[in-house]
């Protein structure tokens, strides 16, 4: 059972256990991680043996290509592959000359992963091998359908529009020479459900009904952020250390508080990569 921060109990969040690594590969438990995915779009796995290189999710994600059509994890930018570490550095950055958000110890805004490209992934997963122990960190995340709710007819129509430049952030350039996309911040699904790509520093909007669309966006994701029955808080109590949490990354915005332990350490992968709508 996860809890809200205010004590208020959550409901059951699914939840599996990894008893050892070869579980990472066996069909049942595949098939369990895959179907989890489709139906809520987030999951809790449990560790119950040391993993300090990540190969549990890097075999599952190959599973899941291979038996449920996922495809491979993308990379992270031209000089960093499937993996990045998401902890405190002052120094050693994972793209050179570039520090990257994950590696400061500040809070992370509402947004979706990878929003600046299309194809985006539609999963990701954070692998926690080492939780804040000071109590920050918190990890965030919000139901996109239960948000889209909130808008307005008008404004949603305006999010659907190609009328919003994303930016790349040059730590995740991947080509010196590639423009900026103009795209949607709504879409649907195949089964015609919302989904949602959305970073606030990085996307412009390109017109005016655009411009208030993107505000009145932004109110609706401030005031959802506090409502229990659209937002979790995921505290370190609920994410310890060898705890892997995955998430749709179309259906569900996620956001960070500050980070206390500069000892917290995590681990990101991106996959299943698919154009947006």
């Amino acid at each position: 059972m996860l809890y809200h921060t205010s004590g208020k109990p959550l409901g059951l969040v699914p939840h599996l256990k990894a008893p050892s690594l070869a579980i990472s590969t066996q069909l049942q438990h595949t098939l369990q991680v895959s179907e989890h995915l489709k139906k809520s779009g987030i999951l809790k796995v449990t560790l119950d043996f040391p993993d300090n290189q990540s190969r549990y999710l890097e075999q599952l994600i190959r599973s899941l290509h291979s038996h449920h059509g996922h495809q491979l994890p993308i990379s992270h930018s031209s000089s960093r592959g499937w993996f990045w570490d998401v902890r405190p550095s002052s120094t050693n950055f994972q793209t050179a000359n570039h520090q990257a958000r994950s590696e400061t110890m500040q809070e992370f805004p509402w947004h979706t992963d990878c929003s600046y490209e299309n194809p985006t992934p539609r999963y990701f997963a954070l692998h926690v091998l080492q939780h804040d122990q000071f109590g920050g960190g918190t990890l965030s995340i919000m139901n996109v359908e239960k948000l889209i709710e909130r808008l307005s007819p008008e404004t949603r129509e305006a999010l659907k529009r190609n009328e919003y430049q994303i930016i790349t952030p040059p730590e995740f350039v991947k080509d010196a020479n590639a423009k900026p996309i103009v795209a949607s911040i709504l879409s649907s699904d195949s089964e015609g459900k919302p989904i949602i790509r959305f970073r606030d520093d990085i996307f412009k909007p390109l017109s005016e009904n655009a411009s208030r669309a993107f505000e009145e966006l932004i109110k609706a994701l401030s005031a959802a952020a506090s409502d229990p029955e659209v937002t979790m808080h995921l505290t370190a109590e609920d994410l310890p250390k060898q705890s892997v949490i995955m998430l749709d990354n179309r259906r569900w915005l996620h956001s960070r508080n500050v980070v206390n332990d500069p000892s917290r350490h995590l681990r990101r992968v991106r996959w299943d990569a698919i154009l947006f709508g």
